[in-house]
């Protein structure tokens, strides 16, 4: 005997618009990105007083590189999906289309944000390595807030992102379109 234990039905939310529910997601994901990446990184930092960007054990690319793949990949699952659930309980004014495959959306949207934006940094990280000096010596606090930044800004890119690509299959509640014949 199997049992399956079903998953509790997502909490009522209230009616808004999607403008200010966006923006209300925007707010929770920023502020703790922010505050958690830059202690993070703060903390990692302050043991040597330097770091590198490739080189040594405290590293920049040892932090930056697995948020600038994890972050988008997270963000746009969990917006996507909240989005889709507001749209399902008219808490938003628009509707997603039912044909829509959202498992195969938020997969394809997640490992391509994940993979650009770790491609990005990679790359920004390399170029930089290659103008300073090998031993050239990275200021702890201006490279924790250098991260905390990173993360903010993923936060907002990746809020907006995902809904844009997701608008394609929205149209907003009530909009029936009518066909006129005309006569010739």
């Amino acid at each position: 005997m199997k049992f399956k234990l079903k998953p509790p039905p997502p909490k009522k939310l209230k009616k808004t618009t999607l403008k200010r529910f966006l923006i209300k997601r925007t707010i929770y994901y920023v502020l703790p990105n922010v505050f958690f990446n830059f202690i993070i990184a703060y903390a990692s930092f302050q043991e040597l007083g330097y770091t590198h960007f490739f080189s040594g054990t405290q590293n920049l690319a040892r932090l930056t590189l697995p948020m600038a793949i994890f972050l988008p990949v997270v963000l746009t699952i969990d917006i996507i999906n909240r989005v889709i659930i507001a749209s399902e309980q008219g808490a938003i004014e628009f509707t997603v289309d039912e044909q829509l495959n959202k498992k195969k959306l938020m997969t394809k949207l997640s490992i391509l944000h994940g993979l650009t934006t770790g491609l990005l940094v990679l790359s920004v990280l390399l170029f930089a390595q290659y103008g300073f000096s090998k031993y050239y010596k990275l200021d702890a606090t201006a490279m924790a807030v250098l991260v905390g930044v990173l993360a903010g800004i993923l936060s907002v890119i990746f809020v907006y992102l995902p809904v844009r690509r997701l608008r394609r299959w929205m149209w907003r509640r009530g909009a029936v379109l009518t066909v006129e014949e005309v006569e010739a």
